[in-house]
């Protein structure tokens, strides 16, 4: 993901617990909040109960890859912090991208390519 597109600030993650909206999956958690910068931006958090360091970073680049693969497809405007949960320990990649999507489709961030439109029901 490019720097233009992350969030990084510590202020920026207290922002979106504080005033964003969520949706829970077993696996992770979405914080969403429009922004007007006409572009969405996203930040990864996950906690030391994930394990250690380098599974900490496995699972953060695995959610990362998720997201960049959908990016695409995401409403423009909005700010988003997706936090892992104890669950997503031991999980596959596989795992991991449906949980990203099925989240995503949740908050309606996840449009269709072809016309704009919701793709929850595209997981059914």
């Amino acid at each position: 993901m490019q720097k233009r597109y992350r969030l990084r600030k510590t202020w920026q993650f207290q922002l979106m617990r504080g005033k964003g909206r969520s949706w829970v999956h077993p696996l992770l958690v979405l914080y969403a909040l429009p922004n007007r910068l006409g572009q969405s931006r996203v930040g990864f958090s996950v906690s030391k109960r994930i394990g250690n360091a380098v599974r900490r970073n496995k699972v953060r680049r695995r959610i990362r890859e998720a997201v960049r693969l959908l990016w695409p497809r995401v409403e423009p405007g909005w700010d988003m912090v997706f936090i892992a949960r104890s669950g997503i320990r031991g999980k596959d990649y596989g795992h991991i991208s449906s949980a990203v999507q099925q989240v995503l489709c949740n908050a309606h961030l996840l449009r269709d390519t072809a016309g704009g439109r919701d793709t929850a029901s595209d997981l059914e």
